[in-house]
């Protein structure tokens, strides 16, 4: 192992108990900010500090193996300590694999919950009938991970579309695992008003944000411009005739967010906050990996929600990434959220750019 790496461990094992004594300090422990910005930074470590006193345990029994295998004289016992050494050497080396990884640069975002927004691009309604199509595949690939889903905003086509609709998954890794679903999704298929048979092309962008907390986005209410006004569509006689939708405008950036699912404008204005944070940590996250411009070349794809990242294919029942060039031909499957086809090789590949750009930059 080299011995950048083995500093780098040694100093992540004083931080993690660092920690440990930071949070069972009263102070901290009845702070909540506190205790969850710990907590989080905690469980990032834990798996690095547990892979490392794996890897010093199996190097200890290997030690001992081999001198089993030098002093021995039984054949039928060296033969075992030989097959038990094999054994621990390959157990070393896919530990300290998976501790390259996980001391790969991270963002703060990796553990966080999701905020994710679908809008119907070009294609008219039928692009807004693919939008829907999509969310439920969100929806069904979130029940399939245990994940949580709650919905901050919709508006919807009236012909059983969405125009956009924005949502929140909360579990385990949520973001960690849809970060790269941002960009262009687009369909080729015959519309059902189509009478002639003509494939058509539609879009929608699918943009993942990580849900920021206050402890992660500060925002001055000073900053603010805020706007209520009468919700429209359905929703009852509260919705349509108070005043509940609210209309958040963040002057020094330019980004305006809008609610008005809730009956109340004190929900509307929360979940539009909750929006609007994670907006705002969303630029900050990208901000700083421009800034890295070796990294963010080693990225799967750009990341610009302007990338065509995914077509769907019904005439031909296929699906092709184009990140990556991995087709599917399951396409009711995945549609049903059966997802992880596309994820797991999409997360695999940026790992492993990342290790070869850190393990250039660790060698020069």
């Amino acid at each position: 192992m080299l011995q950048s790496m083995q500093n780098r461990l040694d100093e992540i094992q004083a931080r993690y108990f660092e920690i440990e004594k930071l949070m069972s300090q009263n102070e901290i422990a009845s702070d909540p900010n506190s205790i969850r910005k710990l907590g989080r930074e905690y469980s990032q470590l834990q798996v690095i500090v547990d892979l490392w006193s794996d890897i010093n345990q199996s190097e200890k029994n290997l030690n001992e193996t081999k001198e089993i295998i030098k002093e021995e004289t039984d054949p039928e016992v060296i033969e075992m300590a030989r097959e038990e050494a094999q054994l621990l050497e390959k157990k070393i080396l896919l530990s300290t694999e998976k501790i390259k990884l996980e001391l790969l640069p991270k963002d703060d975002a990796d553990l966080a919950d999701a905020v994710i927004e679908i809008r119907a691009g070009a294609g008219g309604d039928e692009a807004g009938l693919f939008a829907s199509e999509v969310f439920r595949m969100y929806q069904r690939y979130s029940e399939l991970k245990s994940w949580k889903l709650k919905i901050l905003s919709q508006n919807d086509t009236g012909v059983g579309g969405i125009k956009e609709v924005t949502f929140e998954i909360s579990g385990e890794k949520v973001y960690q695992r849809l970060h790269l679903e941002s960009g262009v999704h687009r369909v080729q298929r015959v519309p059902s008003t189509e009478s002639q048979g003509r494939i058509h092309t539609s879009t929608i962008t699918v943009a993942v944000l990580p849900k920021a907390e206050e402890i992660d986005v500060e925002i001055n209410e000073n900053d603010l411009k805020i706007d209520v006004f009468h919700s429209g569509g359905a929703g009852g006689q509260n919705v349509n005739k108070v005043a509940t939708a609210i209309r958040i405008t963040h002057e020094p950036s330019g980004i305006v967010v809008q609610c008005q699912n809730e009956r109340s404008q004190l929900q509307n204005k929360l979940q539009a906050l909750e929006i609007l944070r994670s907006r705002l940590w969303d630029n900050e996250i990208r901000k700083q990996r421009d800034e890295i411009s070796a990294n963010r070349r080693s990225q799967v794809g750009t990341g610009d929600r302007s990338e065509k990242i995914r077509t769907y294919n019904f005439p031909q029942s296929r699906i092709t990434d184009h990140r990556i060039n991995i087709n599917s031909h399951q396409m009711a499957q995945v549609l049903d959220g059966d997802l992880d086809v596309f994820i797991d090789p999409l997360l695999q590949e940026e790992q492993a750019k990342k290790l070869a750009s850190l393990e250039s930059n660790t060698s020069n």
